[in-house]
Formats: C-alpha cells, sequence, structure tokens
C-alpha cells in the first residue's frame, strides 16, 4: 500500500447541502484503494471518503480491520482521526455464531480466514446497526450481505467500489437515482 497524503485536506460540509449521517463501515479494501492510488477503484474510493467526509457520516473503523492493515502496514499510515474505532467484543461474537450457522444452513461452502472476517464484520455492523459497508469488488461480504437480506431482512449492504460511485449508493431502501439507472444501462434495459 502507499500513503495517500492528500486525504487530510479533504473538507467536511458542503453549503446548503442536507448532511447524510448514515453511518458506514469501512472494509480493508476499501482502504487500501482509498491510499494506493495505483488500485483500479482509487479515485471511486476517494469520492466515497470526501462525500461521507462532507456530510459527516460516522465511518467506522473496526478492530478487525486494524489486524488486516497491519499486516501489510502501520494503521497509522491510515488517516485515523476522521475514523471511529470500533473494538470487537463479546455481543458481537455471539452475533458472528448466529450468522454463520444462517449461511451454513444454505451451504456457502467457505471456512477460509478472509470469509470469517468478513462474517466478523457483517456481525459488527448488524449489532452496531451500521447498514453499509465500503468494500473494493463483488465478494464473500457481499454475497453473504445479500443472502442475509434475503434469509432474514437484515438491513446491512455491501457498496462496491467496483461500481462506481453514486450517491445513491446510501440510500436505505437501496433505490436508486436516475443518473447511475442510466449510467449502468438499466434503463435502456427497462425501456426495452
Amino acid at each position: 500500500m502507499v500513503e495517500c497524503p492528500e486525504l487530510d485536506g479533504m473538507g467536511r460540509k458542503i453549503a446548503g447541502q442536507p448532511l447524510m449521517k448514515t453511518p458506514v463501515m469501512l472494509d480493508t479494501s476499501f482502504l487500501i484503494s482509498l491510499l494506493d492510488r495505483n488500485r483500479p477503484h482509487h479515485s471511486v474510493a476517494q469520492q466515497y471518503y470526501k462525500a461521507l467526509l462532507e456530510r459527516e457520516s460516522p465511518l467506522y473503523f473496526s478492530a478487525i480491520v486494524a489486524a488486516e492493515i497491519a499486516i501489510r502496514q502501520p494503521i497509522t499510515d491510515l488517516p485515523l482521526k476522521n475514523f471511529r474505532s470500533l473494538p470487537f467484543n463479546t455481543p458481537h461474537s455471539m452475533e458472528v455464531g448466529r450468522i454463520w450457522s444462517l449461511l451454513c444452513e444454505i451451504g456457502n461452502g467457505d471456512n477460509g480466514a478472509a470469509v470469517k472476517d468478513d462474517v466478523k464484520l457483517i456481525a459488527q455492523a448488524l449489532h452496531e446497526k451500521i447498514p453499509f459497508i465500503l468494500t473494493e469488488e463483488e465478494s464473500a461480504l457481499d454475497a453473504y450481505c445479500e443472502r442475509l437480506r434475503t434469509l432474514e431482512n437484515a438491513n446491512v449492504r455491501a457498496i462496491k467500489l467496483s461500481d462506481g460511485f453514486s450517491y445513491s449508493a446510501f440510500n436505505l431502501d437501496g433505490q436508486t437515482d436516475l443518473e447511475t439507472f442510466c449510467a449502468l444501462g438499466e434503463l435502456k434495459a427497462f425501456l426495452n
């Protein structure tokens, strides 16, 4: 990972716009993309980061993610002053057990350490009522969020940098704005 110093100068508010204060959890791949200019989704990560800071959304930095980042570089390379630290505690562990049981019942077939960390992040988000997790691309985290939403209407959704930037990504009801709808080519498919 490469440090990206221009992140510290990003503003906290857009004059005249309502503030979106929806809490968001940041996963490891999002933070790697945010810091490393060579990552394919670096600019999208910067757009989300800037938009969230401007709207004063709480940005949660899990102890799980801190451990993953620390394997590659010091976590002090991150703009920690803009994050709310979230320790991993017993209630989160209990939620992991419940979620893992649900996912195993539908035959996920996964048991890797990265997958377990994804489930831990989802459990933290569910317990803390954080509706969004920013991630880089389609992954087990995204798939598990969708499975859980289907199984029990769990209100945690992964926002993928690979889908590009959209303000509507933070709509709690999942509705896409017209601009994003058109950009994804869905309007053309809808009209046909």
